[in-house]
């Protein structure tokens, strides 16, 4: 009788291989991933002869391609524009890699994409204008590469964002209004690039944001007054800008905070119960993994 029910079970399991298969088009965009970011000297390499299924960081549903997971990899190269084909992933993550060139425009047609992280390689250009159409994800991070141009105003379309973490690359303009927009942001980082022009007042309606981080880059004028509403607020860095005024911090209720920083200057301004000790540079060393 058990060895009936285990030879059921084989069958059962086998057969469930065989119908994971996924179609020509998604198969052909993973071979045209696994080529074009050098998929020979990858650390844990794919069997093009084996099932889609079993292949390394790969996750088949429904004979659907929902996620790729290559973190620290070894992957090189460029991302290929037939990557905007695979429209059933949830999740794609190729952070901590040496990933050159640009992000492809096709990106956005990942319309099903929950994660998308790509921090830690070396991937240059503008961020895609139509970014926006990503409008289902809920982690956006792209950290430590050489991203330059500015922060599309699309971005705003994301309504379901709760991590956009976009520090250290080279972005320039002024942060768009449209931030505000994004009102289930919990985590916002732009640290270290080359941003300018005031702080959007409309970022004030970020209710459920923790972690703001703009600090090192040109941002000026004056604390926004609508800060006093970010009362989920535990760590905002905002040292090393060109800032004239602090004064609106004032209204924050200092006791919420785990890190707090910022230039101090001659305003004399005054925190109640505020421990400075628990202040410290902005960091954008994290701790990813797969």
């Amino acid at each position: 009788m058990k060895k009936g029910l285990y030879i059921l079970f084989l069958a059962f399991i086998t057969s469930n291989l065989m119908l994971a298969k996924v179609s020509k088009k998604e198969k052909k965009a993973l071979l045209d991933l696994y080529e074009s970011t050098n998929g020979a000297h990858w650390i844990k390499k794919w069997d093009l002869n084996a099932p889609v299924s079993s292949w390394y960081g790969v996750t088949v549903e429904g004979n659907h391609v929902v996620e790729i997971s290559l973190f620290r990899n070894n992957l090189m190269g460029h991302l290929p524009t037939s990557i905007g084909k695979l429209t059933f992933l949830t999740k794609l993550n190729l952070a901590f890699n040496s990933i050159t060139g640009e992000i492809p425009k096709e990106i956005v047609f990942l319309e099903n994409l929950e994660t998308l992280k790509l921090e830690m390689n070396r991937i240059k250009g503008d961020l895609p204008k139509q970014l926006g159409n990503l409008a289902g994800l809920q982690e956006l991070t792209m950290f430590n590469n050489f991203i330059s141009g500015k922060i599309p105003e699309s971005i705003g379309q994301m309504a379901s964002l709760k991590v956009l973490n976009l520090s250290s690359n080279n972005l320039r303009g002024e942060i768009p209004n449209s931030l505000g927009s994004l009102e289930d942001l919990e985590v916002l980082g732009l640290f270290e690039n080359s941003l300018y022009g005031s702080i959007p007042n409309e970022m004030g309606n970020l209710s459920k944001l923790k972690e703001l981080v703009l600090a090192n880059n040109q941002l000026n004028g004056a604390i926004p007054e609508e800060f006093g509403q970010l009362a989920s607020l535990e760590v905002l860095q905002i040292q090393n800008n060109e800032f004239n005024s602090f004064k609106n911090l004032q209204m924050m209720d200092s006791k919420q905070f785990l890190v707090f920083d910022y230039d101090k200057d001659e305003e004399n301004l005054e925190f109640k119960d505020l421990n400075f000790s628990k202040s410290r540079m902005a960091d954008t060393k994290f701790n990813d993994e797969d």
